[in-house]
Parts: C-alpha cells; sequence; structure tokens
C-alpha cells in the first residue's frame, strides 16, 4: 500500500511544477469555426447598431431564439437567412463574410532591416530602429533596438501612453523611471508605466543597446 501513496505524491509533485511552469494565465487561442465567426460579427455589428435580439431579430423576420444560436455559432445558418440578417443590420452578405475571415496581421523584419525613424524626444547617439508594426487590433505594439554610441547624451524626460518593457542586450547604464534609478547590464529588464518621465540617466560603458517596447491602446477617433 505504500507504493501507490508515494506514486499519487509523486504526481501531485509534477502537477504542481507544471502549474507554476508559467507565470502566465494566457492559453492558446482556439481558431473560431466560420459559424462562431459569423455569430461574433452579428452580435457585434447588432450593439454597434444599438438594436435589441429582438428589434433584430423580428427586422430579419426570424425568431429570437434563431438570432441566439447564430450569434453563439450554435448552428450554421442558410445563405438566406445570413442575408435576411445583413439586410437588417444595413450591411452586404459579401462584407459579413469578409469581415468574419480577415487575416490577422502578422509583421516579419530580417535582422539589420528594421526601419530607423525619429522618436520624439530622441537625442543625439541615440538611434531607433522599429523592428515591426501592427496595422490592425485594440493595441498597439512598437517594438525598438535602441543604440546609444559614443556621444549619447543622457535624456530622463520621456514621457508617453502605456507601458514600456526595456531588455538589455550589451553595454550598463543608469536607467531613471520617476524617482528611482536603475542600474542595468546585458539580460536585466525593466517594466514600467510610460507616462511617468523616464530614460537612461548615466552611461557606464561606450557601447549600450537595448530593446523597447512600448505597447497601449490604439486610437480609432
Amino acid at each position: 500500500m505504500a507504493t501507490p501513496r508515494r506514486t499519487s505524491q509523486r504526481r501531485t509533485v509534477t502537477t504542481q511544477a507544471d502549474d507554476l511552469a508559467t507565470g502566465s494565465s494566457a492559453t492558446p487561442a482556439r481558431e473560431l469555426t466560420l459559424e462562431e465567426s459569423l455569430g461574433a460579427q452579428i452580435r457585434e455589428k447588432r450593439r454597434k447598431a444599438d438594436l435589441t435580439g429582438t428589434e433584430l431579430a423580428n427586422a430579419a423576420g426570424i425568431s429570437l431564439g434563431m438570432l441566439s444560436k447564430i450569434e453563439n455559432g450554435q448552428i450554421s445558418p442558410s445563405l438566406a437567412t445570413l442575408q435576411s440578417v445583413s439586410h437588417a443590420l444595413n450591411i452586404s452578405l459579401s462584407q459579413l463574410f469578409a469581415t468574419a475571415e480577415e487575416q490577422r496581421d502578422c509583421s516579419f523584419v530580417r535582422a539589420g532591416q528594421g526601419v530607423t525613424i525619429e522618436r520624439r524626444g530622441t537625442k543625439a547617439g541615440h538611434q531607433y530602429n522599429l523592428l515591426g508594426h501592427l496595422l490592425s487590433g485594440p493595441v498597439v505594439v512598437e517594438p525598438y533596438l535602441i543604440s546609444l554610441h559614443e556621444g549619447a547624451e543622457p535624456y530622463v524626460s520621456f514621457r508617453h501612453d502605456g507601458v514600456e518593457v526595456i531588455y538589455m542586450l550589451t553595454g550598463r547604464l543608469i536607467y531613471r523611471h520617476g524617482e528611482r534609478t536603475y542600474e542595468m547590464g546585458p539580460g536585466d529588464t525593466l517594466m514600467f508605466d510610460s507616462q511617468a518621465p523616464h530614460g537612461p540617466e548615466k552611461f557606464l560603458t561606450e557601447s549600450i543597446s537595448y530593446l523597447s517596447i512600448i505597447t497601449y491602446p490604439r486610437h480609432t477617433d
């Protein structure tokens, strides 16, 4: 009887280790079926049109129960039904399908081919290479490779919306965020609210480079 108990304990420890393998609560995104995508689009457009489920169902000539099943991706509606719903929403059927099947944005930049740009507040000796850019989505993500060359000027007054993550690649520096400073070297990471004044305060080596990733909500107005 002792052996099964030891086996059970080992399994419990293994499960706990698996649970602690990552600090993220994110799970892999499941690809939606066409029915689920169409249903989600219909629900979103109905809400944007400020229509209740009953109002849209009546306008489309279908039951509220049928509309609920369509919006939840539980059935595969006929083209005639989808056409009635799209007419009631004042959109074309082709637009409904195009929106449901739109491709997700993706950006690929080869080594050494990032776009060199001038960011607001950039000082002499600070080189910014934008490593990618997405045109859609609720959040803007700006990944930069920042290189500080000989003669670069310290600057601690950068301020902008969002959250920034800095990952040191080469060299050492003192980085300021608000009232605090951090000595950083290769492998060190700093994540902070970008609305507080921040920036490199002192360079401890001549050549410095780090990855900066800035995220903030995309403004649609």
